[in-house]
């Protein structure tokens, strides 16, 4: 690549496109440019940005001689799969941010970007401003790891900080966050958790060196959540927040889950508020790290995109060195935890399977049991639990 100019095709013209376009106007680096911009409809964008060249067509933008690097910021996530593939074929470095394309086809891509020898870098795919792809790499490679969970969608997170702290409902909540620019095209993919079960295949790749499908992992999300759910939660001195979690047990399995927890105040993701990603890293010797940063909008995404274009101009690529490890854990759902459970009628508890109930609530419309049940079970009962819009969340001991 030619160190001195970078000239970016940029694919997406949305929140962080126009953020990235913000960005790189008001920072101190001159050597970096937009140099075409290919979106789906051009529209009035000429005359809003006229300093930008638009165009529909992608391959107008593969074509141009000045480009030398592609940054994919698109919603669509097949098409971002195209533009991916087919710049890293032409031997062309990519930064891109769709996560759910990323969960889809990482190996494939990891194995032509070495074929290629070109580089692919996406930290703006997980966290929004948190570096936490490039800290797995760099910086805990060596250590022996036991965990990666948090709060991985600040949109979620934004909309349970208002139902929590400012007394919301979720309707008023949900509002606000679209207003703000955080949600998702379809809020869906915030609020039932696949925006975070994306992020958390990423983010397990480069923590433990191993690929899981995302259609073997549980996921589920607060879109059933209720205001007896919230006053539970408070009467027990918790918050709701929904956490991905990747976790290597003693005996070399790995447990991946995305679901509502019941988090105890003593705990540091509790305090991570607002539209904020919060990330404990926890390791054999070094302890618990934890990493904080703005993760919903454009201007945080952005950032990391603009990281990533730097760290491109310096040859950066990432080693996946936690793959060529010999001793890989196994990916599992045969794991069981203790969960808070809102139901309508007993039939739903047989269903799910408890193995044990040690509190049990009826009052009224409201039923709830606090017991312990399957992980397995609820992945092979999700849809279940989502027609019955069953209420689900872990409810850890401390």
């Amino acid at each position: 690549m030619n160190k001195h100019k970078i000239k970016i095709g940029l694919f997406g013209f949305g929140n962080v496109g126009r953020g990235l376009h913000e960005l790189l106007q008001n920072v101190p680096e001159t050597n970096v440019e937009i140099a075409a911009v290919c979106v789906r409809n051009i529209g009035t964008r000429p005359a809003d940005y006229p300093e930008l060249k638009f165009t529909t067509s992608a391959k107008e933008v593969f074509d141009d001689p000045e480009v030398n690097l592609i940054v994919e910021l698109i919603d669509d996530a097949e098409a971002a799969y195209d533009i991916v593939v087919t710049a890293l074929r032409r031997q062309l470095p990519v930064v891109t941010g769709n996560k759910k394309m990323l969960a889809r086809h990482l190996p494939e891509l990891i194995l032509l970007q070495k074929e290629m020898n070109t580089a692919l870098l996406y930290d703006a795919s997980a966290c929004g401003s948190i570096p936490v792809i490039r800290n797995l790499e760099e910086y805990y490679d060596n250590e022996l790891q036991i965990s990666v969970k948090g709060i991985l969608n600040g949109s979620s997170n934004f909309i349970l900080s208002k139902i929590f702290n400012d007394g919301m409902d979720h309707q008023e909540a949900l509002r606000l966050a679209r207003e703000k620019g955080f949600l998702e095209s379809d809020p869906t993919l915030d609020l039932d958790g696949w925006d975070s079960l994306f992020k958390l295949v990423i983010l397990t790749l480069h923590a433990f060196g191993v690929y899981v499908e995302p259609e073997k992992i549980f996921t589920y999300g607060i879109t059933y959540m209720t205001d007896a759910d919230i006053r539970f939660a408070l009467e027990k001195g918790r918050r709701v927040k929904l956490i991905g979690h990747a976790e290597k047990t003693r005996d070399g399995r790995l447990v991946l889950a995305v679901i509502p927890q019941l988090i105890s105040k003593n705990k540091f993701i509790y305090s991570c508020e607002d539209e904020f990603n919060g990330v404990v890293i926890k390791g054999l010797f070094y302890g618990k790290q934890f990493l904080v940063g703005r993760g919903a909008g454009g201007h945080p995404t952005s950032s990391a995109v603009l990281s990533d274009i730097s760290a491109i101009r310096y040859d950066y690529f990432y080693r996946y060195k936690r793959m060529k490890s010999g001793d890989l854990p196994h990916f599992t759902n045969d794991i069981s935890f203790r969960a808070y459970v809102r139901y309508h009628d007993d039939s739903e508890l047989d269903m799910i399977g408890f193995e044990d109930i040690s509190e049990r609530y009826i009052s009224g419309d409201t039923r709830y049991v606090v017991g312990r049940v399957n992980l397995r079970r609820l992945h092979e009962i999700r849809s279940y639990l989502a027609e019955r819009k069953i209420f689900i969340a872990a409810y850890p001991e401390d």
